[in-house]
């Protein structure tokens, strides 16, 4: 067992970042001396979200043309099963 004693004061009593997380509540993180916000909510360089969401369109599964022709598909094949069942 460890018996070193763990001076965590000073960060327990520093402010809390209070950015909005997935599950609804607080970041309960230490914010970045000077600043509002952790360093995963704004305050360390690069944070963030990329420019121009480059992210959304890496697969382009959920394009306007992609979800288009689905739907085409879709529709093809419910009208292909009613005249099945409809010749049997």
């Amino acid at each position: 067992m460890n018996d070193h004693a763990r001076n965590t004061g000073a960060m327990l009593a520093s402010p809390r970042c209070g950015a909005k997380i997935r599950s609804g509540g607080a970041c309960s993180s230490p914010a970045v001396r000077g600043k509002k916000r952790c360093r995963m909510h704004g305050s360390a360089p690069g944070s963030g979200a990329p420019m121009g969401n480059l992210n959304a369109r890496k697969h382009g599964l959920f394009t306007k043309d992609a979800i288009v022709e689905r739907r085409r598909i879709q529709a093809l094949l419910s009208e292909a099963r009613k005249l099945l069942q409809a010749m049997n």
